[in-house]
């Protein structure tokens, strides 16, 4: 292939001939001249291509990072190594897919000598969950005096770059929430340790008799054997079970509005799965640290993913990888499956907590019907992030279409209401909160229910 200098080196030529041929007033001379300055273009670009280094005979190898948070930098490295036995000069550029966020430069320039290497640094800032793959590494190999120049083809392009994949995993912004919360969890473990047996307690051990204790804590049994006075302590319940629930369905792709910022004046909002998803991932670091057992469950018409048993190590890294991947799909939620795979998987009783959207449509006919099932063996938690330009649209005033969007709002509300009030009519708990505070909601009610042993 030729590059830009082919046609400036033959322009010069050309000129310089037709100023020689000119000079001598000879026309069939300067057409010799061009012909002459076209041959010796030919003859030069030919020879460049062939000593072009093979663009074919380059050795690729990555390292690097295998997973970032959405937001955050990470470094992919791509090793160069010039196998030929020429010089390689010339362009690699490095394709990835564009939500990965690859930054600049476009190409790297490169000038091996045979058996060299370069490290090529990819650095890499994805802007959505999920995976995110390398495309292709495409070689172009320059002659050294830049007239032509040699490049893979897609195909072998393509069956040539080193596969890599880069995980963008949830941002976690909720983490900001974690010290309050886990100030609040010691206060009650505190305040249970204070007051002795009671709701969301279980016994601990048994301990000598100091002066103070309460005599109604004091283990006869325990007493006679030991030939002094013990007491039982308590403590709160562990080992308490959490499965979040996710749904994934059609109504987890809607956006809902999120603060402005200085950087970001009018934000397009977050979807509701990626608050949900940041919601999860607190309460189930709460919980951890509470000792309770964290399952999840993703579901829309189908599972799309299932955690069971994550403790306190392995329970941010864990559900953090299985919600990574996590997409909406446009398919309406089967509660009825929904609730089929709670009872399968939850056999103890346990706190069952439903991310999903107040839509009177979707959960009226597919929740409430088989609510009881649910209520009957868990402790059910609805949450439900709610959207703030809703309530402004209800409370505008103006001309016709400002009314018919006003009046819409209202109606909305008062179904969103008539489902609230339906589903605490059966027992369950309900937490509706705007996105910035959404998952703040679910954490604290979680340790309110876990403080009066309800979980």
């Amino acid at each position: 292939m030729l590059t830009w200098r082919v046609p400036a080196l033959f322009g010069l030529l050309g000129a310089a001939g037709t100023t020689v041929g000119g000079a001598l007033s000879e026309r069939p001379g300067l057409w010799w001249g061009m012909a002459g300055a076209a041959v010796v273009v030919a003859l030069l670009t030919g020879l460049d291509w062939l000593v072009a280094a093979p663009a074919g005979e380059v050795r690729l190898v990555r390292s690097g990072d295998r997973q970032v948070r959405v937001g955050d930098t990470a470094e992919v490295t791509l090793t160069v190594t010039n196998a030929s036995l020429r010089t390689l000069r010339g362009l690699v550029r490095d394709a990835w897919v564009p939500s990965a966020g690859a930054g600049e430069p476009y190409a790297h320039v490169v000038d091996l000598d045979p058996g060299e290497s370069a490290d090529l640094v990819a650095r890499l800032t994805p802007t959505r969950r999920g995976d995110r793959p390398a495309v292709r590494v495409t070689i172009r190999s320059y002659g050294p005096l830049g007239l032509a120049f040699r490049q893979t083809s897609r195909r072998r392009a393509t069956a040539g770059t080193p596969p890599w994949t880069l995980t963008a995993l949830p941002p976690f912004t909720a983490r900001r929430f974690l010290p309050e919360k886990l100030s609040r969890l010691r206060i009650i473990d505190g305040q249970t340790v204070i007051r002795g047996r009671g709701q969301g307690t279980e016994f601990d051990s048994l301990r000598e008799y100091v002066v103070g204790d309460d005599v109604r804590s004091i283990d006869w049994r325990g007493t006679a054997r030991s030939g002094h006075v013990v007491v039982r302590t308590w403590r709160p319940e562990r080992d308490r079970r959490i499965l979040c629930v996710v749904d994934t369905g059609r109504t987890s792709a809607g956006r809902v509005a999120t603060e402005p910022t200085d950087d970001r004046p009018d934000p397009p909002g977050e979807p509701r799965l990626d608050a949900a998803i940041d919601a999860a991932l607190l309460l189930a670091v709460l919980a951890s640290h509470a000792d309770d057992r964290v399952d999840l469950l993703a579901v829309d018409s189908q599972v799309r993913t299932t955690v069971a048993g994550t403790h306190k190590r392995s329970a941010l890294s864990r559900l953090t990888r299985a919600l990574a991947a996590l997409q909406p799909s446009l398919v309406e939620t089967d509660f009825g499956r929904v609730a089929a795979e709670v009872l399968r998987t939850e056999r103890k009783r346990a706190l069952v907590v439903v991310f999903t959207t107040l839509d009177p449509g979707a959960l009226g006919e597919g929740l409430l019907p088989v609510l009881a099932q649910l209520v009957a063996k868990h402790t059910v938690l609805v949450a439900s992030v709610s959207d703030p330009a809703v309530p402004v649209l209800a409370a505008r005033r103006g001309d016709v279409s400002r009314l018919y969007t006003a009046a819409a709002a209202v109606r909305t509300l008062e179904e969103v209401d008539r489902l609230r009030r339906a589903l605490t009519g059966h027992g369950v708990h309900v937490v509706e909160a705007p996105v910035d505070t959404f998952a703040s909601a679910v954490a604290d009610r979680y340790l309110d229910l876990k403080a009066t042993g309800r979980l």
